[in-house]
């Protein structure tokens, strides 16, 4: 297949593009590398490209004959998006429209989009599906249900197949240890911890000890970003054959705990890391946790990396080979 994978610079585009070339397929990248570093090479088409530039979209795209989009690129940190808001829905609302808008024009008619279990906002059950009340709290989260929608009603009036991911907590590192996370700011807890390791800074700063969980700390579903790019050419086979479109959540659908990943650092890093507690943050949920049986029935999956072990370690292999870990 002739593929297009925007983002395919960043963290889960770099590891999507990875598993794609793995099954030969013909790959393009666009990114405008605001955030990631292109990994490939030449094994790849790389087109520096900023998806708010709708006239040259258009022209990169005439013709391009694309069997299938799969959509990464955009602005990610939550908290950023409440003090920008404007600025998040430029790149991740109206780019996106773009994209979408251009493909029809080329009749390109499977699309992937990296949405995120923040649509649903405050949890109201101990397992969320696909059919919970969308609340979203953050701005980031309102972007991703308004492209749900968008797309929603591309799918009644046109031949558009669109599938949505909700990602709960990406994590991990591909085997390689060649791709991994590595945001800046960095806000996700598996990153920061590995940071701390890194500069010998053992001290692990955690929002909140007192939440009715079972050791007092958040409690989050974290899924390995290889098990995510399986997932995700795993269902585009089945709706390329299929005119369906689908939104499926994504994660294991077992919880672990602020405390959990800690204890985890400490058994494999070898580092004997110092929990200092803060304030509760606003917004910060208790317990967020996948209800995945949808995604399972659909594509019969099985996870490789359905362990918070495997994941820790897959990450400290990544920091061992590009930060020079002892």
């Amino acid at each position: 297949m002739k593929i297009l994978v925007t983002g395919g610079a960043g963290y889960i585009g770099s590891h999507m593009v990875k598993y794609l070339l793995k099954k030969d397929h013909d790959i393009t990248v666009y990114d405008n590398l605001s955030s990631g570093k292109l990994k490939y090479g030449n094994n790849v088409n790389f087109k520096k490209l900023d998806l708010t530039d709708i006239k040259k979209l258009e022209r990169v795209m005439c013709n391009s004959e694309f069997d299938a989009v799969f959509h990464f690129a955009g602005l990610s940190i939550v908290r950023d998006s409440q003090k920008n808001p404007k600025k998040y829905y430029l790149n991740n609302v109206l780019a996106t429209k773009n994209l979408v808008n251009t493909m029809i024009k080329n009749k390109i008619n499977n699309f992937v989009f990296s949405s995120s279990a923040s649509v649903y906002g405050k949890p109201s059950s101990n397992k969320i599906s696909e059919t919970h009340n969308m609340k979203p709290i953050s701005e980031y989260g309102k972007n991703k249900k308004e492209i749900e929608k968008f797309l929603y009603k591309l799918g009644k009036k046109k031949n558009f197949k669109s599938l949505s991911f909700r990602y709960f907590n990406a994590a991990g590192a591909d085997e390689s240890a060649n791709i991994g996370e590595n945001h800046y700011p960095e806000t996700h807890l598996i990153p920061r911890i590995l940071k701390s390791v890194r500069k010998n800074k053992l001290k692990v700063y955690v929002y909140g000890r007192n939440y009715k969980t079972k050791d007092g700390t958040c409690i989050r579903d974290y899924i390995h970003v290889s098990d995510i790019s399986e997932i995700h050419y795993k269902i585009l086979l089945k709706i390329d054959k299929k005119n369906i479109s689908k939104i499926v959540n994504c994660g294991y659908g077992k919880g672990v705990s602020v405390k959990d990943v800690v204890n985890e650092f400490r058994k494999y890093a070898n580092k004997n890391l110092k929990i200092i507690e803060y304030s509760k943050r606003e917004g910060d949920m208790v317990k967020v946790i996948s209800d995945n049986r949808k995604l399972k029935k659909f594509i019969n999956w099985k996870p490789k990396y359905n362990n918070l072990g495997k994941i820790i370690k897959t990450c400290l292999n990544w920091e061992k080979n590009f930060n020079n870990i002892k």
